[in-house]
């Protein structure tokens, strides 16, 4: 070591004299500076000292300096040194720069000092970090002294790899694996052990072994664990187990370990069921050998017969033990024996299957009967025969039928010729169509009746295709059967019609069959049945539209009916005013125009319950919250209910949205609720309940005009009188009614029946006498985004002050328009008129401004329609309102109403349509 020392040596030394190192035993002060940093140099182990703040190492012993590969890194900054690149090292330092002391095991890699990016070897070192302070407690700088404890940490990490592999195998061991201490308690399990259990691992772990599995307490389990701990020998055995659940049975082995015991088992159940099942089968085998009808044996490789079942030495009147060697040509046929021999011999040679025709003697009178005798070779690894396994199986009946099969050969041939000469006359003297044709439908031959029928000659009919002459209509059927004849073999019938030479057609029912290379075909002439068919049909037809028409005539009688009621009562009234004003008498005028009222307002809702029958009524579809609006009219459910009636509301969890006109479902509701309680005069319930359906495609078939999906249910039950299947039958029809006269109209269940079918839904009712009456109608689910607006809310509109919006109204009925236009004038608003589409859309010409389109839908010359797109064309964002009192059906499709176009329903009071308007231009 050089007593010369740098700048940076010296200042540290220089430092460390006076500091709190000193009392450590860095103090020497009678010693020189150079002694001094001898002293340090000679410390055990790894030393070396970093200037703070620069981090620059000053001091350094030997034995670090073997850490950076004998290279000198005094006076060098710590980003310059190979400490830097030791995981760690930095985060440490800075930690007890902070004023911590940490110490740990460090990985570090020694690099050669030839080539630093190579690493020579690696070594783990227990560093400490102690921060060095001066007398103010200024931060001299950090002092690192370390350890070799590679050996250590490497012995550590050998341990914890061979425990981690000791917990990897428990953890994909097949077997379970059970850990006891002494006092039996179970310490640890693998996951093998808990698929075997069927528990968690704590409702295990701590529990001693006959507390974990109560079964085994005093069985021979407890008796076999015992003894592995007592004897410290291993102890295997079988064990059925039962108990949480399971039925298994486990092969278990229990082992002494240091401290307790340890149990493997493996699920043997399989194994003793195979077992089972084997020893079932061997059972089952001998039974089966027994039972069948063939004489089993077995012999070895020269042949002598070692067993068979019990029908060899039956038939041959001998016991097993006479059927030793030689037993063969003994009981053969001496004209059979010499081909046996050498059938045996060959397969003995090659190893193959010996097979032959053999007699064999009967015991009971000598004679011989004919038996199949096989046998297959047993071999052993090497190849060689060391038995066989044979049958034999009497064919002597079939040998016996051969012969007579030969005899009767002779007789078939004449017997074929015979027939075919039949079938020549079948083919020529058949009045049915028939042919032969290839897969493509080319007629390979036809019998005459086509000529006798259909007047086509031979010539004209082969190398045709069958299906030229087939009705255009039927072709493409014809065609699908011809292929599917090609494709298999099948029988397929079809009807078509077949082209008469003359041009007209008959109708041919076709019986075809395919074979390997040909289609062959049977046709029957049914023109005279089709004929009839459509007969009967066009009569059908005309019953229908009879019944129709019939109906159609209780329908106008009924509507006559009523409206003459209504209208008596307009009349009537009106006359009387006219009558009270020419007298000036006005005192009663108001009650004459209640009665006016009255029946006008009857009248109207008359005339919409024929419109919801018809599915001609306006809708306003919207998504609709059922739950809601059921909840919001249970009040008035309740009045209309008499008060020995109990009312019930079931609503439905997370009820979808159903998408129809809430004022609708409102009304066909209090129709259903009101039809229910005059069903039940002396009391009882009605049940209004919700619920979330889908209706299948199985369901969907057995009813008319239903589609299969998600629907919203709403049934109305009661526990009335109920009905019959007659009038069940006709609940649906306009004007049919039970009540007694004057107390219905007969049109609330067909309102009812229009509605839904309307909005795209479907009605079903169940009753019988004396078991009430379910009404149930599906909503189509609405599958959009929008949320339905609060039903309980009121949406009065304040009363605003006109700012002379125009309004154009085009009406064609001209005491409606007068009316209409004198409100509006009234209202504050500029109205312009015109009486129909033409005179409007001339008005539109002008370039007015005008704030909304008042219009009918039916107008003369130009719909409302059609008017409003003509507005749209030249003002996009023009506002519209239609009027209608009936909808014709593509009015009520999809898209007929706009952005910015919404609809009103003849007849209306004049507020409600004020209010209406009002909301269109100025907003709700």
């Amino acid at each position: 070591m050089p007593d010369s020392l740098s700048v940076a040596e010296d200042n540290v030394i220089r430092d460390l004299r006076g500091t709190q190192a000193a009392a450590k035993g860095f103090d020497a002060p009678d010693a020189s500076s150079a002694q001094l940093l001898s002293v340090l140099r000679q410390v055990p182990g790894f030393f070396c000292f970093l200037r703070c703040p620069d981090d620059v190492v000053t001091l350094t012993n030997d034995a670090f300096r073997q850490l950076t590969g004998g290279r000198a890194i005094t006076d060098l900054a710590l980003d310059e040194t190979p400490l830097a690149r030791w995981p760690g090292f930095q985060e440490r330092l800075d930690q007890a720069r902070s004023g911590t002391a940490p110490s740990g095991p460090l990985r570090v890699a020694i690099h050669s000092q030839a080539d630093p990016k190579s690493t020579v070897e690696e070594q783990f070192v227990q560093f400490s970090f102690q921060p060095v302070w001066g007398v103010s407690r200024t931060l001299l700088g950090v002092a690192v002294h370390g350890s070799d404890v590679t050996e250590h940490v490497r012995r550590e990490q050998e341990l914890n790899a061979s425990n981690e592999q000791a917990e990897a195998i428990l953890e994909v061991l097949g077997d379970g694996f059970v850990a006891f201490d002494k006092e039996f308690r179970v310490i640890k399990l693998n996951p093998a052990a808990l698929r075997y259990d069927g528990r968690q691992a704590d409702e295990i772990i701590g529990k001693i072994q006959w507390e974990a599995w109560p079964t085994s307490a005093g069985s021979a389990l407890e008796v076999a664990y015992r003894k592995c701990l007592a004897e410290q020998v291993q102890v295997s055995l079988e064990r059925r187990y039962l108990g949480f659940g399971k039925d298994r049975w486990l092969e278990l082995r229990a082992c002494p370990v240091p401290g307790g015991i340890v149990s493997f088992y493996r699920d043997i159940t399989e194994r003793k069921a195979s077992e089972e099942a084997l020893r079932a089968s061997e059972e089952r085998f001998r039974a089966l050998v027994e039972a069948v009808p063939h004489q089993v044996w077995e012999a070895g490789p020269d042949g002598s017969v070692e067993w068979s079942n019990g029908r060899l030495p039956e038939y041959l009147g001998t016991t097993l033990d006479d059927l030793g060697n030689g037993a063969w040509e003994r009981i053969v046929h001496p004209d059979d024996y010499p081909v046996v021999l050498q059938a045996w011999r060959q397969a003995l040679q090659d190893g193959t299957v010996f097979e032959s025709e053999i007699r064999l003697s009967r015991a009971r009178d000598g004679t011989y009967r004919w038996f199949l005798s096989k046998a297959v070779p047993v071999r052993d690894p090497a190849g060689s025969v060391i038995r066989w396994i044979g049958t034999n199986t009497d064919i002597h009946d079939r040998k016996m039928a051969a012969e007579e099969l030969a005899h009767l050969n002779a007789r078939l041939e004449k017997r074929v010729e015979e027939s075919t000469r039949d079938r020549d006359r079948l083919w020529h003297l058949s009045t049915d169509l028939m042919l032969v044709a290839d897969f493509e439908g080319t007629i390979l031959t036809a019998n005459p009746a086509w000529s006798r029928m259909l007047e086509w000659k031979n010539g004209d009919l082969i190398r045709a295709s069958v299906l030229d002459f087939v009705h255009p209509e039927d072709q493409d059927d014809a065609h699908l059967a011809v292929r599917r004849l090609s494709r298999e073999l099948t029988t397929c019938g079809i009807q078509s019609r077949l082209r008469h030479r003359d041009g007209s057609y008959r109708w041919i029912a076709w019986t075809a069959v395919s074979d390997e290379r040909f289609i062959h075909a049977i046709g029957r002439d049914i023109t005279a049945e089709e004929e009839a068919s459509q007969a009967l049909k066009q009569a059908e037809e005309a019953l229908r539209q009879s019944q129709k028409m019939e109906a159609v005539g209780q329908l106008t009688g009924g509507i006559a009916h009523d409206f003459n009621n209504l209208l008596t009562g307009v009349i009537g009234s009106l006359d009387l005013i006219q009558t009270r004003v020419a007298q000036g008498r006005t005192g009663d005028i108001g009650r004459y125009i209640d009665a006016a009222m009255s029946s006008a307002n009857r009248a109207a809702a008359l005339t919409h319950r024929l419109l919801a029958f018809s599915r001609r009524q306006p809708l306003d579809p919207k998504p609709v919250d059922a739950n809601a609006l059921v909840g919001s009219m249970e009040e008035l459910f309740r009045r209309t209910a008499r008060e020995t009636i109990r009312v019930e509301l079931r609503a439905g969890q997370d009820l979808w949205l159903p998408l129809c006109d809430p004022n609708q479902l409102e009304n066909a509701l209090l129709n259903l609720v009101i039809n229910a309680r005059d069903a039940m005069p002396d009391g009882g319930a009605i049940a209004i309940e919700t619920a979330n359906v889908e209706l299948d495609h199985a369901y969907a078939a057995t009813q008319q005009d239903v589609k299969p999906g998600q629907y919203v249910a709403l049934s109305v039950s009661d526990t009335g009188s109920g009905m019959s299947d007659d009038v069940l039958a006709r609940v649906f029809e306009p004007f049919f009614t039970t009540k007694p006269i004057g107390q219905g109209t007969g049109l609330g269940l067909s309102m009812v029946y229009g509605f839904v079918r309307q909005s795209g839904g479907h009605v079903r009712i169940t009753s019988g006498i004396g078991q009430g009456t379910t009404v149930k109608i599906f909503l189509p689910r609405y599958l959009g985004d929008a949320v339905p607006r609060d039903l309980s809310a009121t949406n009065a509109l304040a009363t605003r002050p006109k700012a002379h919006e125009t309004v154009l109204v085009v009406e064609d009925e001209r005491v409606v328009r007068d009316l209409i236009v004198e409100m509006l004038e009234e209202q504050g608003y500029r109205v312009l008129q015109a009486e129909d589409g033409p005179k409007g859309l001339a008005i539109l010409q002008t370039g007015q401004p005008i704030d909304l389109l008042l219009t009918d839908v039916g107008l003369p010359g130009l719909n409302g329609r059609q008017l409003a797109d003509a507005f749209r064309a030249q003002r996009p964002d023009q506002k519209v309102l239609f009027m209608t009192g009936y909808v014709e059906s593509n009015l009520l499709s999809a898209g007929f109403l706009g952005p910015g176009m919404e609809v009103i329903a003849k007849p209306f009071p004049l507020e409600t349509l004020a209010a209406k308007i009002e909301a269109i231009i100025h907003g709700p």
